[in-house]
């Protein structure tokens, strides 16, 4: 992984407080990986649609 993505202290503080578990250093890349590929995504539709600035509607998440 070339960027970790997301603030790693603010995830685990959060799974900490939220449900009480331990996050492992596994979890963190996961999901930087996401939010890269969230990017990729976005970047594309903002190109398609002839834009150079990413929206909102071009982040689609699918599985929530």
């Amino acid at each position: 992984m070339a960027d970790v993505l997301v603030v790693t202290s603010k995830v685990k503080k959060y799974i900490k407080e939220s449900g009480g578990c331990n996050t492992s250093s596994e979890t963190v890349d996961v999901l930087s990986k996401a939010v890269q590929r969230l990017c990729e995504k976005g970047m594309e539709s903002a190109k398609s649609d002839g834009r150079k600035t990413v929206m909102a509607r071009d982040i689609i998440i699918d599985h929530i």
